[in-house]
C-alpha cells in the first residue's frame, strides 16, 4: 500500500493528463459524443480563476488513510521549532525542491503527517506551478489536496480574502533546483529568488524558512561529464524549456533493485522561526534586498543549528546560485 501510494500520486500528472487529452480527442474525432468535451470545456472556461482563488480543497481527499501509507513509506516528519499565532497570515519557503518535493506535499497537501496538531488553527496552501491547472479532472484532483497556483494574483487573494492562520508554501528553488538533487549536495538556487520576500512585504506577513533534511537523499541523479554532449543538451533544454532534464532514479519494487520508486529514507522538515517584516506596498529594491539577506541568514542559522541531527558533517553548509 506504501508503495501504491507513492506510485498513484507521483504518476497521476501522467496517467490523468494522458486519459484527458486522448479521450477528448477520441470522443471528438471516432464518438458522436462530442458535445461533453464541448461541455467539459466550458466547465473549464467558466472554472478557470478559482486555482487563483483559493481552490477548492477537500478534507475528506486530504485525510485519505492513502496518503498515511504515502507518509509512512519514507517516513516523513515535520518538526516544529517555534508556536504559530492563528492571527497572522504566513508565507513558508521550503528547500530544497529534490525531484518531486515528496516531503512539501506529504506534510502541508495531507493532514496524515501531524501538520493541525502541531500547528493548529493554521490552514496550510501549497503552491504550484499554473500549468498543473490546465487540464480537467487533474486540476480538480490537485485542488481537492488544498494545492493553488503559484501566481501572484493567487497569493494576494490568499492573503487579503481569506483572513488570517493562513500559511502559504512555496518551493522557492522550483524545477531549477533538481540539477541539485542528489545525495550529499545542499545546493539551493536561491540567490535571485526574490519575489517572495516582496510579495511578503506587499502584504506585511512573517517569511518562514524551513529545509527537508532527507529529501535530497531519495534519488539518484547520473552527473554526466561537463562539456560533453549530454551536458550541453541538459543546458540547451533548460535555456528553451526553463525545465532541466535529470536522469535519475530510485529504487525498484524490491529493495536491492534500481527502479522509479524513491529510497525509503527518512526525510524531517524543520520549520524555523518566523521573520517578521514590515508592511511596505510599493518596496524598493534595496528593500526586497535587505530582507532576503535577512531571510538567507535565518536558513542557513536553521540549516547549521539541525544539520548534526541529520548525518550531515558540521563542515558542510549551504551553497547559493
Amino acid at each position: 500500500m506504501e508503495v501504491f501510494a507513492i506510485f498513484q500520486w507521483a504518476l497521476s500528472a501522467l496517467i490523468l493528463g494522458l486519459i484527458v487529452i486522448f479521450g477528448n480527442i477520441y470522443l471528438v474525432l471516432f464518438t458522436p459524443y462530442w458535445p461533453v468535451t464541448v461541455l467539459i470545456l466550458t466547465w473549464l472556461a467558466f472554472d478557470w480563476k478559482t486555482p487563483e482563488r483559493g481552490g477548492r480543497r477537500s478534507s475528506w481527499v486530504r485525510r485519505w488513510n492513502l496518503w498515511r501509507n504515502y507518509c509512512n513509506y519514507f517516513p516523513i516528519k515535520i518538526l516544529k521549532t517555534h508556536e504559530l499565532s492563528p492571527s497572522h497570515n504566513y508565507i513558508l519557503a521550503c528547500h530544497p525542491h529534490g525531484l518531486m518535493a515528496h516531503a512539501c506535499f506529504g506534510h502541508f497537501a495531507t493532514e496524515t503527517s501531524g501538520f493541525s496538531k502541531v500547528f493548529p488553527g493554521i490552514t496550510p496552501y501549497v503552491l504550484t506551478l499554473g500549468a498543473f491547472f490546465w487540464l480537467p479532472f487533474l486540476r480538480d484532483y490537485i485542488m481537492a489536496t488544498g494545492v493553488c497556483s503559484v501566481s501572484k494574483s493567487s497569493m494576494d487573494f490568499l492573503l487579503t480574502h481569506k483572513g488570517t492562520g493562513n500559511m502559504l508554501i512555496v518551493v522557492v528553488g522550483g524545477l531549477a533546483e533538481c540539477r541539485y538533487s542528489f545525495p550529499g549536495c545542499f545546493t539551493l538556487v536561491l540567490k535571485k529568488r526574490c519575489g517572495f520576500v516582496r510579495m511578503a512585504l506587499q502584504h506585511g506577513v512573517a517569511l518562514i524558512p524551513a529545509y527537508a533534511f532527507g529529501e535530497t537523499n531519495l534519488y539518484k541523479q547520473h552527473i554526466f561529464t561537463p562539456g560533453g554532449w549530454m551536458s550541453r543538451f541538459q543546458d540547451w533544454f533548460r535555456s528553451i524549456l526553463h525545465i532541466y532534464p535529470c536522469f535519475f532514479y530510485g529504487r525498484g519494487f524490491t529493495k536491492n533493485s534500481w527502479g522509479l520508486l524513491p529510497f525509503a529514507l527518512p526525510v524531517t522538515t524543520v520549520v524555523g522561526k518566523p521573520l517578521p517584516l514590515p508592511k511596505i506596498e510599493n518596496p524598493s529594491q534595496e528593500m526586497v534586498h535587505k530582507y532576503h539577506q535577512l531571510y538567507i541568514e535565518a536558513l542557513r542559522k536553521l540549516f547549521d543549528e539541525h544539520k548534526t541531527k541529520y548525518g550531515i558533517s558540521e563542515t558542510q553548509e549551504l551553497e547559493l546560485v
